[in-house]
Protein backbone atom coordinates (compact mmCIF):
# COMPACT_ATOMS: atom_id res chain seq x y z
CA UNK A 1 0.00 0.00 0.00
CA UNK A 2 1.26 3.46 -0.88
CA UNK A 3 1.05 5.82 2.07
CA UNK A 4 2.65 8.87 0.48
CA UNK A 5 1.00 10.71 -2.38
CA UNK A 6 2.83 13.65 -3.89
CA UNK A 7 1.00 16.37 -5.85
CA UNK A 8 3.01 18.67 -8.12
CA UNK A 9 1.19 21.85 -9.17
CA UNK A 10 2.28 23.20 -12.55
CA UNK A 11 1.46 26.03 -14.89
CA UNK A 12 1.75 25.72 -18.66
CA UNK A 13 5.41 26.66 -18.77
CA UNK A 14 8.19 24.31 -19.77
CA UNK A 15 10.29 25.41 -16.79
CA UNK A 16 7.81 23.54 -14.56
CA UNK A 17 9.82 20.46 -15.56
CA UNK A 18 11.99 21.19 -12.50
CA UNK A 19 8.94 20.81 -10.24
CA UNK A 20 8.02 17.46 -11.75
CA UNK A 21 11.62 16.24 -11.40
CA UNK A 22 11.63 17.38 -7.75
CA UNK A 23 8.36 15.52 -7.17
CA UNK A 24 9.71 12.44 -8.92
CA UNK A 25 12.73 12.36 -6.60
CA UNK A 26 10.47 12.86 -3.59
CA UNK A 27 8.12 10.07 -4.70
CA UNK A 28 11.09 7.77 -5.19
CA UNK A 29 12.60 8.52 -1.77
CA UNK A 30 9.23 8.21 0.00
CA UNK A 31 8.06 5.22 -2.06
CA UNK A 32 5.07 7.34 -3.01
CA UNK A 33 2.69 7.90 -5.90
CA UNK A 34 3.15 11.01 -8.01
CA UNK A 35 0.39 13.26 -9.35
CA UNK A 36 0.86 16.33 -11.53
CA UNK A 37 -1.98 18.82 -11.69
CA UNK A 38 -2.65 21.89 -13.80
CA UNK A 39 -5.79 23.95 -13.27
CA UNK A 40 -6.81 26.50 -15.85
CA UNK A 41 -9.53 29.08 -15.40
CA UNK A 42 -12.80 28.43 -17.19
CA UNK A 43 -13.15 30.62 -20.24
CA UNK A 44 -9.41 30.52 -20.96
CA UNK A 45 -8.60 29.02 -24.33
CA UNK A 46 -5.14 27.75 -23.46
CA UNK A 47 -5.17 25.03 -26.14
CA UNK A 48 -5.67 27.74 -28.75
CA UNK A 49 -2.32 29.22 -27.76
CA UNK A 50 0.42 27.22 -29.56
CA UNK A 51 3.08 27.99 -26.93
CA UNK A 52 0.89 26.88 -24.02
CA UNK A 53 -0.35 23.83 -25.92
CA UNK A 54 3.25 22.82 -26.69
CA UNK A 55 4.29 23.40 -23.06
CA UNK A 56 1.38 21.31 -21.77
CA UNK A 57 2.26 18.48 -24.14
CA UNK A 58 5.90 18.70 -22.98
CA UNK A 59 4.87 18.59 -19.31
CA UNK A 60 2.55 15.67 -19.99
CA UNK A 61 5.47 13.74 -21.50
CA UNK A 62 7.76 14.60 -18.56
CA UNK A 63 5.00 13.53 -16.14
CA UNK A 64 4.48 10.29 -18.02
CA UNK A 65 8.23 9.56 -17.97
CA UNK A 66 8.22 10.22 -14.21
CA UNK A 67 5.41 7.69 -13.73
CA UNK A 68 2.96 10.39 -12.69
CA UNK A 69 -0.73 10.68 -13.33
CA UNK A 70 -1.35 14.13 -14.84
CA UNK A 71 -4.66 15.92 -14.41
CA UNK A 72 -5.63 19.01 -16.39
CA UNK A 73 -8.70 20.58 -14.84
CA UNK A 74 -10.84 23.62 -15.71
CA UNK A 75 -12.38 25.66 -12.95
CA UNK A 76 -13.52 29.15 -12.05
CA UNK A 77 -11.77 28.74 -8.67
CA UNK A 78 -8.25 27.40 -9.15
CA UNK A 79 -7.24 27.18 -5.49
CA UNK A 80 -10.48 25.47 -4.45
CA UNK A 81 -9.99 22.92 -7.22
CA UNK A 82 -6.46 22.17 -6.03
CA UNK A 83 -7.73 21.73 -2.46
CA UNK A 84 -10.48 19.39 -3.65
CA UNK A 85 -8.04 17.36 -5.73
CA UNK A 86 -5.68 17.03 -2.77
CA UNK A 87 -8.47 15.89 -0.47
CA UNK A 88 -10.02 13.47 -2.99
CA UNK A 89 -6.65 11.85 -3.68
CA UNK A 90 -5.40 11.79 -0.06
CA UNK A 91 -2.34 13.85 -0.94
CA UNK A 92 0.36 13.87 1.76
CA UNK A 93 2.93 16.16 0.10
CA UNK A 94 2.64 19.09 -2.31
CA UNK A 95 5.33 20.55 -4.54
CA UNK A 96 4.90 24.11 -5.81
CA UNK A 97 7.10 26.69 -7.44
CA UNK A 98 8.03 29.76 -5.46
CA UNK A 99 5.33 32.43 -5.76
CA UNK A 100 6.32 35.59 -7.60
CA UNK A 101 6.92 38.62 -5.45
CA UNK A 102 3.65 40.46 -5.00
CA UNK A 103 2.19 43.30 -3.02
CA UNK A 104 -0.52 40.95 -1.78
CA UNK A 105 -0.12 39.86 1.81
CA UNK A 106 -1.14 36.28 1.05
CA UNK A 107 -0.28 34.10 -1.92
CA UNK A 108 -1.85 30.97 -3.33
CA UNK A 109 0.76 29.03 -1.34
CA UNK A 110 -0.39 30.64 1.91
CA UNK A 111 -4.00 29.84 1.06
CA UNK A 112 -3.23 26.21 0.22
CA UNK A 113 -1.20 25.75 3.40
CA UNK A 114 -4.11 27.13 5.45
CA UNK A 115 -6.69 24.95 3.68
CA UNK A 116 -4.51 21.80 3.71
CA UNK A 117 -2.81 21.83 7.13
CA UNK A 118 -2.03 18.10 7.11
CA UNK A 119 0.01 18.24 3.92
CA UNK A 120 3.76 18.77 3.86
CA UNK A 121 4.61 21.54 1.39
CA UNK A 122 7.85 21.78 -0.56
CA UNK A 123 8.41 25.13 -2.26
CA UNK A 124 10.95 24.95 -5.08
CA UNK A 125 12.82 28.21 -5.74
CA UNK A 126 12.75 29.76 -9.22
Amino acid sequence: MIDNKIMVCVTVQKNCERLIKFGEEMASSLNGKLYVIHVTKKGTNFLGNPDESEALEFLYQISNNAGADMAVLRSSNVTETIVNFANENNITHAVLGEAPKSKKKTSIIDYLKAMLPDITFEIVPS
